[in-house]
């Protein structure tokens, strides 16, 4: 007890000042529009070179689903300068790696290389933001690559098409409702016209955010980025990011999906929750510690404690929230029980446990340590240089700022039991904010269907 409490009063003392290394973050922004960030780590002669656009799949036309992910692919083909696949060649030859990443609110592209490669890095990806040459065989091809790509992590897995269609059911009018891959009947129509106006639209450096992280210095970023990137035109006919809203949600959703394949059947419930707002982060911060406290590890959390641990009807139980979007983000628990329990049964489990827990209310010693083990986590994360990166990218282009991304730590740090429990309240207490799904197999046919 005197060891933890000592660990607590260290990480409170640590946390606020040193998280982020915020005396090694530098930002600032070309002539042109774009965004830089500068994470300084020199304890390795390497550097994560990242450009992110502020764009993905909840910001595609009507009709086009995928063709964020479809452009992702296309961006590894020729430009004027490079023929198609040597960018990542080139990388490969310089000891690097390279890969490319897209979601609901951006597209990411990044290298992993020596950091005196950096200003290579910056002029072949410089190249491709504006001088994409796409042909019609390329189209062909990356189309094909794509499909085949959602039938083996989408249409071959009973988990992703249920994810699929849980969350096309919570999201009634907002684009995230949208698969990030697209769906199957709109990606086999995408076309080169398509991707070259979507393309067009929005690969600019004023739609762009650069963040640099390892063994470099902003004076040399700013000089290799003005070279490189400077010259670049900004888009002045970029539109505004304007996405449709959520209608209040006034009827209970619920998804049940049947497939032979299922292993495991499991219940879920899925909550339409708040996301990280740039000076406003509080809600979201107790939404993730109420995550933490729900469906963290099994022999702590509420559910798994209860469900798994001291009445064993649950195989697996969890709760996921990822706060980092540009509206509104999705809380989910999930519950696995155990053979001979029904996905009716393992539902009203569910409720009684989130029932009782608003009742009984937090364990103050579970709350200070979760609290304490969320705060080492982001510590701990300051050691990875590629996932700082990212992180800062996944904020920056959600409508956070350097300034949010560092009092992160302190906004957890001074949540509340009470703030948690009000936000449990806010989510849980009306069955009309979420969607309940069952994943399953098919009902088995009687004796006598089966002879028939």
């Amino acid at each position: 007890m005197i060891l933890r409490r000592v660990l607590l009063l260290v990480a409170s003392a640590v946390l606020p000042s040193s998280l982020w290394a915020a005396e090694m973050v530098t930002e600032f922004t070309l002539d042109n529009g774009l965004d830089v960030v500068v994470i300084e780590d020199h304890r390795t002669p390497a550097v994560t070179h990242m450009l992110w656009y502020r764009i993905g799949a909840a910001d595609e036309p009507p009709g086009q689903s995928g063709i964020a992910h479809f452009l992702e692919h296309l961006m590894f083909k020729a430009t004027d300068e490079l023929e198609n696949g040597e960018f990542s060649r080139v990388v490969e030859a310089n000891g690097g790696t390279d890969n490319a990443f897209t979601s609901w609110d951006y597209t990411a592209y990044f290298q992993h290389v020596a950091a005196d490669r950096l200003g290579l890095m910056m002029q072949m990806e410089a190249d491709r933001m504006r001088d994409l040459v796409i042909t019609e065989a390329d189209v062909v091809t990356e189309r094909s690559v794509i499909l085949e790509e959602r039938a083996q992590r989408t249409d071959s897995s009973p988990g992703a098409l249920f994810s699929e269609q849980n969350r096309a059911a919570l999201y009634l009018n907002h684009p995230y409702g949208l698969p990030i891959i697209g769906w199957r009947h709109e990606m086999e129509e995408l076309d080169r016209e398509d991707a070259l106006a979507f393309y067009d639209r929005y690969y600019a450096p004023n739609n762009a955010i650069l963040i640099v992280a390892g063994d470099v210095t902003p004076e040399e970023v700013r000089r290799l980025a003005e070279e490189h990137y400077g010259p670049i035109p900004a888009n002045l006919d970029l539109p505004e990011r304007l996405r449709p809203s959520e209608p209040p949600h006034i009827a209970e959703r619920r998804v049940i999906y049947e497939d032979v394949r299922v292993a495991r059947p499991y219940v879920s419930r899925s909550y339409l929750a708040p996301e990280r707002d740039s000076g406003a982060q509080e809600d979201a911060a107790a939404v993730a510690l109420l995550g933490q406290i729900l469906g963290g590890s099994a022999n702590t959390a509420v559910l798994g404690r209860t469900l798994q641990i001291e009445e064993e009807r649950s195989l697996f139980s969890a709760a996921y929230y990822l706060p980092t979007q540009l509206d509104d983000a999705v809380f989910t628990i999930l519950n696995v029980p155990v053979p001979g329990i029904s996905l009716e049964e393992a539902e009203a489990d569910i409720d009684r446990v989130l029932a009782e827990f608003l009742e009984t209310g937090i364990d103050p010693a579970q709350f200070d340590r979760i609290k304490f083990q969320y705060e080492a986590s982001e510590i701990f994360a300051q050691d990875d240089v590629q996932g700082l990166a990212r992180q800062y990218g996944m904020a920056l282009t959600t409508g956070l700022t350097v300034a949010d991304i560092q009092a992160w730590p302190e906004v957890i740090a001074s949540t509340t039991v009470e703030d948690v429990m009000a936000m449990a309240q806010r989510l849980f207490e009306g069955e009309t904010q979420s969607v309940t799904g069952y994943l399953t197999n098919p009902p088995q046919p009687t004796q006598e269907e089966a002879s028939q």
